[in-house]
Protein backbone atom coordinates (compact mmCIF):
# COMPACT_ATOMS: atom_id res chain seq x y z
CA UNK A 1 0.00 0.00 0.00
CA UNK A 2 1.20 3.51 -0.66
CA UNK A 3 0.30 6.55 1.04
CA UNK A 4 2.13 9.27 -0.95
CA UNK A 5 0.84 10.83 -4.00
CA UNK A 6 2.63 10.38 -7.18
CA UNK A 7 5.27 13.06 -7.59
CA UNK A 8 3.04 14.83 -10.31
CA UNK A 9 0.06 14.67 -7.66
CA UNK A 10 2.57 15.71 -5.04
CA UNK A 11 4.19 18.80 -7.20
CA UNK A 12 0.13 19.72 -8.28
CA UNK A 13 -1.24 20.19 -4.58
CA UNK A 14 2.11 21.79 -3.57
CA UNK A 15 1.38 24.31 -6.58
CA UNK A 16 -1.80 24.77 -5.32
CA UNK A 17 -0.47 25.62 -1.83
CA UNK A 18 1.75 28.31 -3.00
CA UNK A 19 -1.22 29.71 -4.96
CA UNK A 20 -3.46 30.16 -2.29
CA UNK A 21 -0.67 31.32 0.35
CA UNK A 22 0.47 34.15 -2.35
CA UNK A 23 -2.60 35.08 -3.50
CA UNK A 24 -5.63 34.10 -1.55
CA UNK A 25 -4.67 35.06 2.01
CA UNK A 26 -3.19 37.93 1.12
CA UNK A 27 -6.98 38.76 0.49
CA UNK A 28 -8.22 37.19 3.88
CA UNK A 29 -8.39 41.03 5.61
CA UNK A 30 -10.32 42.60 3.35
CA UNK A 31 -12.93 39.85 2.62
CA UNK A 32 -12.89 39.49 6.68
CA UNK A 33 -13.88 43.63 6.64
CA UNK A 34 -16.98 43.51 4.07
CA UNK A 35 -18.40 41.04 6.78
CA UNK A 36 -17.51 42.30 9.25
CA UNK A 37 -19.82 45.19 7.65
CA UNK A 38 -22.52 43.11 7.05
CA UNK A 39 -21.81 42.93 3.31
CA UNK A 40 -20.97 39.01 3.13
CA UNK A 41 -17.31 37.24 2.09
CA UNK A 42 -16.78 38.68 -1.53
CA UNK A 43 -14.27 39.67 -3.57
CA UNK A 44 -14.43 42.19 -5.76
CA UNK A 45 -14.48 41.60 -9.69
CA UNK A 46 -10.93 42.99 -10.09
CA UNK A 47 -9.58 40.95 -7.45
CA UNK A 48 -11.69 37.70 -8.97
CA UNK A 49 -10.35 38.74 -12.10
CA UNK A 50 -6.46 39.36 -11.19
CA UNK A 51 -7.11 35.90 -9.09
CA UNK A 52 -8.62 34.35 -12.20
CA UNK A 53 -5.67 35.53 -14.10
CA UNK A 54 -2.85 33.73 -12.04
CA UNK A 55 -4.85 30.65 -11.96
CA UNK A 56 -5.24 29.96 -15.53
CA UNK A 57 -1.49 31.24 -16.08
CA UNK A 58 -0.71 28.39 -13.44
CA UNK A 59 -2.44 25.73 -15.53
CA UNK A 60 -5.20 25.20 -12.79
CA UNK A 61 -8.30 25.62 -14.57
CA UNK A 62 -9.86 22.16 -15.57
CA UNK A 63 -8.17 20.29 -13.66
CA UNK A 64 -10.36 17.37 -13.53
CA UNK A 65 -12.22 18.30 -16.96
CA UNK A 66 -12.13 16.29 -20.19
CA UNK A 67 -8.95 16.53 -21.75
CA UNK A 68 -11.11 17.14 -25.37
CA UNK A 69 -11.98 20.32 -24.21
CA UNK A 70 -9.02 21.22 -22.66
CA UNK A 71 -8.81 20.05 -18.74
CA UNK A 72 -6.15 17.71 -17.20
CA UNK A 73 -8.47 14.92 -16.96
CA UNK A 74 -6.77 14.45 -13.30
CA UNK A 75 -8.56 11.19 -11.10
CA UNK A 76 -10.11 11.99 -7.86
CA UNK A 77 -7.01 11.36 -5.27
CA UNK A 78 -5.12 14.51 -7.15
CA UNK A 79 -8.13 16.44 -6.75
CA UNK A 80 -8.34 15.48 -3.00
CA UNK A 81 -4.76 17.27 -2.63
CA UNK A 82 -5.46 20.25 -4.59
CA UNK A 83 -8.87 20.75 -2.57
CA UNK A 84 -7.57 20.32 0.87
CA UNK A 85 -4.88 23.33 -0.13
CA UNK A 86 -7.84 25.61 -1.31
CA UNK A 87 -9.89 24.97 2.37
CA UNK A 88 -6.83 26.55 3.92
CA UNK A 89 -8.41 30.44 3.08
CA UNK A 90 -11.58 31.54 3.84
CA UNK A 91 -11.27 33.63 1.14
CA UNK A 92 -14.24 32.46 -1.95
CA UNK A 93 -12.62 31.45 -4.34
CA UNK A 94 -13.04 28.26 -6.38
CA UNK A 95 -10.69 26.56 -9.17
CA UNK A 96 -12.54 26.87 -12.46
CA UNK A 97 -14.78 25.05 -13.24
CA UNK A 98 -17.03 23.84 -10.08
CA UNK A 99 -16.46 20.27 -9.88
CA UNK A 100 -19.33 18.99 -8.63
CA UNK A 101 -21.59 20.47 -11.89
CA UNK A 102 -18.77 20.01 -14.02
CA UNK A 103 -19.10 15.75 -12.96
CA UNK A 104 -22.52 15.67 -13.35
CA UNK A 105 -22.11 17.19 -17.24
CA UNK A 106 -19.60 14.58 -18.13
CA UNK A 107 -22.18 12.12 -17.20
CA UNK A 108 -25.10 13.74 -19.31
CA UNK A 109 -24.29 15.92 -22.13
CA UNK A 110 -25.20 14.69 -25.37
CA UNK A 111 -23.08 15.42 -28.37
CA UNK A 112 -25.12 19.27 -28.76
CA UNK A 113 -24.92 20.10 -25.02
CA UNK A 114 -21.45 19.07 -24.36
CA UNK A 115 -21.00 22.23 -27.07
CA UNK A 116 -23.42 24.59 -25.76
CA UNK A 117 -22.71 23.89 -22.05
CA UNK A 118 -20.01 21.60 -21.25
CA UNK A 119 -17.01 23.30 -23.22
CA UNK A 120 -17.62 26.54 -22.32
CA UNK A 121 -17.84 25.70 -18.98
CA UNK A 122 -14.77 24.16 -18.52
CA UNK A 123 -13.34 27.44 -20.32
CA UNK A 124 -14.86 29.89 -17.28
CA UNK A 125 -17.00 31.38 -19.82
CA UNK A 126 -20.08 30.68 -17.84
CA UNK A 127 -21.10 29.95 -14.28
CA UNK A 128 -23.70 27.28 -13.41
CA UNK A 129 -26.11 26.59 -10.16
CA UNK A 130 -28.51 23.78 -9.55
CA UNK A 131 -31.44 23.49 -7.75
CA UNK A 132 -32.00 20.23 -5.99
CA UNK A 133 -33.35 21.25 -2.40
CA UNK A 134 -36.90 22.27 -1.97
CA UNK A 135 -39.03 23.98 1.05
CA UNK A 136 -40.45 20.44 2.15
CA UNK A 137 -37.36 18.28 0.43
CA UNK A 138 -34.13 19.47 1.13
CA UNK A 139 -32.28 16.56 2.87
CA UNK A 140 -34.42 13.76 1.60
CA UNK A 141 -34.91 15.05 -2.96
CA UNK A 142 -36.50 11.88 -3.14
CA UNK A 143 -39.52 14.33 -1.82
CA UNK A 144 -39.12 16.99 -4.23
CA UNK A 145 -42.80 18.23 -6.13
CA UNK A 146 -41.74 20.56 -8.58
CA UNK A 147 -43.58 19.60 -11.45
CA UNK A 148 -42.40 19.34 -15.45
CA UNK A 149 -44.56 17.93 -18.41
CA UNK A 150 -43.79 17.67 -21.86
CA UNK A 151 -45.86 20.00 -24.10
CA UNK A 152 -44.83 19.82 -27.53
CA UNK A 153 -40.86 20.42 -28.09
CA UNK A 154 -40.84 21.91 -24.53
CA UNK A 155 -41.22 21.08 -21.51
CA UNK A 156 -43.34 23.30 -18.83
CA UNK A 157 -41.68 23.86 -15.26
CA UNK A 158 -44.40 24.67 -12.07
CA UNK A 159 -42.93 24.40 -8.49
CA UNK A 160 -40.29 26.06 -6.18
CA UNK A 161 -36.51 25.79 -5.17
CA UNK A 162 -34.32 27.03 -2.82
CA UNK A 163 -31.08 27.24 -0.96
CA UNK A 164 -29.40 27.52 -4.70
CA UNK A 165 -25.98 29.23 -4.61
CA UNK A 166 -25.57 31.65 -7.47
CA UNK A 167 -28.73 31.47 -8.88
CA UNK A 168 -28.90 35.09 -9.31
CA UNK A 169 -25.54 34.99 -11.76
CA UNK A 170 -25.89 31.45 -13.21
CA UNK A 171 -25.74 31.55 -16.91
CA UNK A 172 -27.27 28.46 -16.88
CA UNK A 173 -29.34 26.30 -14.05
CA UNK A 174 -29.28 22.61 -13.96
CA UNK A 175 -32.48 21.87 -12.36
CA UNK A 176 -34.17 18.88 -11.19
CA UNK A 177 -38.16 18.24 -11.46
CA UNK A 178 -40.54 15.09 -11.20
CA UNK A 179 -41.53 13.99 -14.73
CA UNK A 180 -43.41 10.59 -13.34
CA UNK A 181 -44.86 11.08 -10.24
CA UNK A 182 -45.75 7.16 -9.68
CA UNK A 183 -42.34 6.39 -10.07
CA UNK A 184 -40.38 9.16 -7.98
CA UNK A 185 -36.85 8.57 -7.40
CA UNK A 186 -36.54 5.46 -9.17
CA UNK A 187 -37.10 6.51 -12.76
CA UNK A 188 -39.80 9.80 -12.68
CA UNK A 189 -37.23 12.25 -11.63
CA UNK A 190 -35.29 14.51 -14.89
CA UNK A 191 -32.81 17.32 -15.09
CA UNK A 192 -32.97 20.34 -17.06
CA UNK A 193 -30.50 22.71 -18.70
CA UNK A 194 -32.41 26.20 -18.22
CA UNK A 195 -30.95 29.21 -19.31
CA UNK A 196 -30.48 32.71 -17.06
CA UNK A 197 -33.18 34.96 -18.61
CA UNK A 198 -36.16 32.28 -19.16
CA UNK A 199 -39.14 33.72 -18.90
CA UNK A 200 -40.83 32.02 -15.65
CA UNK A 201 -37.55 31.40 -13.87
CA UNK A 202 -37.43 33.76 -11.17
CA UNK A 203 -35.55 34.39 -8.27
CA UNK A 204 -37.44 34.89 -5.43
CA UNK A 205 -35.33 36.57 -2.83
CA UNK A 206 -31.15 36.41 -1.86
CA UNK A 207 -31.21 34.33 1.63
CA UNK A 208 -27.97 35.50 4.05
CA UNK A 209 -26.28 32.67 5.30
CA UNK A 210 -23.85 31.71 8.19
CA UNK A 211 -19.82 32.64 7.27
CA UNK A 212 -20.77 35.22 4.63
CA UNK A 213 -22.49 33.37 1.88
CA UNK A 214 -25.89 33.89 0.53
CA UNK A 215 -28.44 31.62 -1.44
CA UNK A 216 -31.33 32.10 -3.27
CA UNK A 217 -34.99 31.25 -3.58
CA UNK A 218 -36.13 30.57 -6.93
CA UNK A 219 -40.05 30.47 -8.04
CA UNK A 220 -40.90 28.54 -11.64
CA UNK A 221 -44.06 29.63 -13.38
CA UNK A 222 -44.56 27.96 -15.93
CA UNK A 223 -41.09 27.93 -17.09
CA UNK A 224 -40.94 26.62 -20.31
CA UNK A 225 -37.69 24.77 -21.62
CA UNK A 226 -36.77 23.04 -24.41
CA UNK A 227 -37.08 19.86 -24.89
CA UNK A 228 -33.13 19.75 -26.52
CA UNK A 229 -32.13 20.77 -23.00
CA UNK A 230 -33.59 17.91 -20.97
CA UNK A 231 -30.12 16.83 -19.14
CA UNK A 232 -29.80 13.35 -19.98
CA UNK A 233 -32.27 11.03 -20.09
CA UNK A 234 -35.86 11.01 -19.15
CA UNK A 235 -36.86 9.97 -15.74
CA UNK A 236 -33.56 9.46 -15.13
CA UNK A 237 -31.81 12.17 -14.00
CA UNK A 238 -31.29 10.66 -10.18
CA UNK A 239 -28.00 8.57 -10.09
CA UNK A 240 -26.46 11.59 -12.28
CA UNK A 241 -27.61 14.01 -9.41
CA UNK A 242 -26.03 11.26 -6.73
CA UNK A 243 -23.02 11.85 -9.12
CA UNK A 244 -22.62 15.47 -8.44
CA UNK A 245 -23.53 15.20 -4.70
CA UNK A 246 -20.66 12.43 -4.43
CA UNK A 247 -18.37 14.92 -5.53
CA UNK A 248 -19.31 18.09 -3.70
CA UNK A 249 -19.41 15.57 -0.31
CA UNK A 250 -15.63 14.69 -1.43
CA UNK A 251 -14.36 18.02 -1.76
CA UNK A 252 -16.73 19.47 1.62
CA UNK A 253 -14.41 16.87 3.18
CA UNK A 254 -10.84 17.71 1.69
CA UNK A 255 -12.27 20.93 2.51
CA UNK A 256 -12.61 20.57 6.11
CA UNK A 257 -9.70 19.10 6.65
CA UNK A 258 -7.86 21.84 5.13
CA UNK A 259 -9.84 24.42 7.22
CA UNK A 260 -8.85 21.99 10.47
CA UNK A 261 -5.05 22.14 9.47
CA UNK A 262 -5.20 26.05 9.22
CA UNK A 263 -6.67 26.67 12.68
CA UNK A 264 -3.88 23.55 13.68
CA UNK A 265 -1.30 25.88 12.63
CA UNK A 266 -2.68 29.09 14.19
CA UNK A 267 -2.83 27.12 17.24
CA UNK A 268 0.56 26.07 17.19
CA UNK A 269 1.75 29.64 16.44
CA UNK A 270 -0.54 31.26 19.51
CA UNK A 271 0.15 28.86 22.09
CA UNK A 272 3.46 29.47 22.58
CA UNK A 273 2.88 32.96 22.59
CA UNK A 274 -0.03 33.77 24.84
CA UNK A 275 1.23 33.85 28.56
CA UNK A 276 -1.66 33.33 31.31
CA UNK A 277 -1.50 32.79 34.91
CA UNK A 278 2.13 33.09 34.09
CA UNK A 279 2.67 30.28 31.75
CA UNK A 280 2.59 29.89 28.01
CA UNK A 281 -1.01 28.39 26.88
CA UNK A 282 1.32 25.43 25.32
CA UNK A 283 2.37 24.24 28.87
CA UNK A 284 -1.59 23.64 29.56
CA UNK A 285 -2.74 20.26 29.19
CA UNK A 286 -6.61 21.01 28.03
CA UNK A 287 -4.26 23.05 25.06
CA UNK A 288 -1.83 20.06 24.53
CA UNK A 289 -4.94 17.76 24.31
CA UNK A 290 -6.62 20.46 22.01
CA UNK A 291 -3.36 20.14 19.45
CA UNK A 292 -3.31 16.25 19.65
CA UNK A 293 -6.61 15.29 19.37
CA UNK A 294 -6.33 17.64 16.02
CA UNK A 295 -3.48 16.27 14.65
CA UNK A 296 -4.97 12.94 15.19
CA UNK A 297 -8.20 13.50 14.13
CA UNK A 298 -6.79 15.43 10.76
CA UNK A 299 -4.71 12.36 10.06
CA UNK A 300 -7.54 10.33 10.31
CA UNK A 301 -9.49 11.82 8.29
CA UNK A 302 -7.15 12.94 5.63
CA UNK A 303 -6.46 8.93 5.09
CA UNK A 304 -10.02 8.36 5.31
CA UNK A 305 -10.95 10.44 2.01
CA UNK A 306 -7.59 9.67 0.22
CA UNK A 307 -9.07 5.90 0.48
CA UNK A 308 -12.43 6.97 -0.69
CA UNK A 309 -11.03 8.73 -3.56
CA UNK A 310 -8.79 5.76 -4.76
CA UNK A 311 -11.65 3.46 -4.58
CA UNK A 312 -13.68 6.01 -6.36
CA UNK A 313 -11.28 5.93 -9.12
CA UNK A 314 -11.09 2.22 -9.31
CA UNK A 315 -14.76 1.80 -9.78
CA UNK A 316 -15.61 0.72 -6.22
CA UNK A 317 -18.83 1.33 -4.90
CA UNK A 318 -18.42 4.57 -2.35
CA UNK A 319 -21.44 5.32 -1.30
CA UNK A 320 -21.35 4.49 2.29
CA UNK A 321 -17.43 5.61 2.56
CA UNK A 322 -18.13 9.11 0.82
CA UNK A 323 -21.16 9.30 3.57
CA UNK A 324 -19.02 8.64 6.42
CA UNK A 325 -15.84 10.90 5.11
CA UNK A 326 -18.08 13.63 4.66
CA UNK A 327 -20.39 13.52 8.43
CA UNK A 328 -16.72 12.90 9.83
CA UNK A 329 -14.37 15.59 8.40
CA UNK A 330 -17.54 18.15 9.00
CA UNK A 331 -17.50 17.45 12.70
CA UNK A 332 -14.24 17.07 13.23
CA UNK A 333 -12.72 20.02 11.68
CA UNK A 334 -16.34 22.57 12.90
CA UNK A 335 -14.42 21.04 16.75
CA UNK A 336 -11.03 21.39 16.02
CA UNK A 337 -12.14 25.15 14.82
CA UNK A 338 -14.35 25.54 18.14
CA UNK A 339 -11.29 24.61 20.29
CA UNK A 340 -8.93 27.02 18.04
CA UNK A 341 -11.01 29.96 19.07
CA UNK A 342 -11.04 28.79 22.53
CA UNK A 343 -7.79 29.07 22.82
CA UNK A 344 -7.53 32.15 20.84
CA UNK A 345 -10.00 34.06 23.85
CA UNK A 346 -11.88 37.21 22.83
CA UNK A 347 -9.90 37.86 19.78
CA UNK A 348 -11.14 34.02 18.42
CA UNK A 349 -14.44 35.48 18.74
CA UNK A 350 -13.53 38.33 16.26
CA UNK A 351 -13.99 38.93 12.68
CA UNK A 352 -10.63 39.97 12.19
CA UNK A 353 -9.13 36.33 11.95
CA UNK A 354 -10.36 34.05 9.85
CA UNK A 355 -11.28 31.32 12.31
CA UNK A 356 -14.89 32.83 12.40
CA UNK A 357 -15.80 32.74 9.30
CA UNK A 358 -14.06 29.41 8.93
CA UNK A 359 -16.26 28.08 11.59
CA UNK A 360 -19.00 29.68 9.79
CA UNK A 361 -18.40 27.74 6.79
CA UNK A 362 -18.15 24.04 8.35
CA UNK A 363 -21.27 25.23 10.27
CA UNK A 364 -23.04 25.28 6.74
CA UNK A 365 -21.23 22.29 5.71
CA UNK A 366 -22.43 20.21 8.52
CA UNK A 367 -26.03 20.67 6.91
CA UNK A 368 -25.17 21.34 2.78
CA UNK A 369 -25.21 18.34 0.73
CA UNK A 370 -26.78 16.17 3.38
CA UNK A 371 -26.66 16.82 7.15
CA UNK A 372 -24.65 14.94 9.25
CA UNK A 373 -27.57 12.75 10.99
CA UNK A 374 -28.59 11.54 7.26
CA UNK A 375 -25.00 10.33 6.60
CA UNK A 376 -24.49 8.54 9.71
CA UNK A 377 -28.30 6.75 9.08
CA UNK A 378 -27.04 5.90 5.43
CA UNK A 379 -23.72 4.03 6.78
CA UNK A 380 -25.87 2.12 9.44
CA UNK A 381 -28.24 1.25 7.48
CA UNK A 382 -26.49 -0.13 4.13
CA UNK A 383 -23.77 -1.72 7.08
CA UNK A 384 -26.93 -3.29 8.39
CA UNK A 385 -28.68 -3.83 4.81
CA UNK A 386 -31.63 -2.16 5.73
CA UNK A 387 -34.16 -1.42 3.19
CA UNK A 388 -34.79 2.63 3.11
Amino acid sequence: MHFELIEEHRMLQELVARFVRENLIPLEQKVLERDAQGQGAYLTQEERDRIDARSRDLGLWGLDAPADVGGTDLPAVAMIGVNIEMGKTCVPYYLPPDSPNLRMLMATVNEDQRERYLVPYVQKRTVSAIGISEPGAGADPAAMITRAVREGDDWIINGRKIWISRAQEADFTILMAVTDKQKGARGGISAFLVDRGTPGFNVLRRIPMLGGQFTYEVVLEDCRVPAANLLGKEGQGFAPMQVRLSTRRLQMASWSIGMAQRALDMMLEYAPQRVVFGEPLANRQSVQWWIADAWTRIKAATLMTYETAWKLDNGADVRTDISSVKAYSTEMAYEVLDHAMQMYGAMGMAKEIPLSLMSGHLRTMRIYDGPTEVHKWVVARNLLGLKR
